[in-house]
């Protein structure tokens, strides 16, 4: 088991970058200048450090007022499974109680929706509102 500090700092591009190049979510040739564009338009987050590691990252994006969407939620694979993430997300749910926001939504990666069921989130019926744009 891992110690980790939790900050409330967005962390730099180049570490953000090599923490989601761990995902496989997107294209690794991305340079860093892409990814702090990416974070710039963060409403709330939090990084998770280990002895200056970046190890965990939460974030989201929000009116501020009545909607927030949590966009990422990415632990480094060799820190799961330590508490990392159930502190990340807790803390960027506090924040939007904090704003008042009562409506926060995610898209979860496949096989982790009992992570995010533990921290009270419902999966939407299929004939529920909300879509997404296949660009394909």
């Amino acid at each position: 088991m891992h110690s980790f500090a939790i900050s409330p700092d967005l962390p730099t591009a180049a570490d953000f970058k090599a923490l989601y190049d761990t995902t496989a979510w997107g294209p690794a040739s991305r340079d860093a200048l892409f990814y702090q564009g990416a974070l710039s338009g963060s409403w709330c987050s939090r990084s998770a450090y280990c002895k200056g590691q970046l190890v965990g990252f939460a974030r989201a994006i929000s009116d501020g007022h009545l909607h927030a969407f949590i966009t990422e939620m990415i632990i480094r694979p060799e820190f799961q499974h330590q508490g990392i993430g159930s502190a990340l997300l807790t803390s960027l749910l506090e924040a939007c109680h904090s704003a008042g926001i009562t409506d926060i939504q995610l898209f979860c990666a496949k096989g982790k929706s009992g992570f995010y069921a533990q921290h009270g989130f419902v999966s939407r019926p299929a004939d529920a509102p909300g879509m997404q744009f296949n660009a394909a």
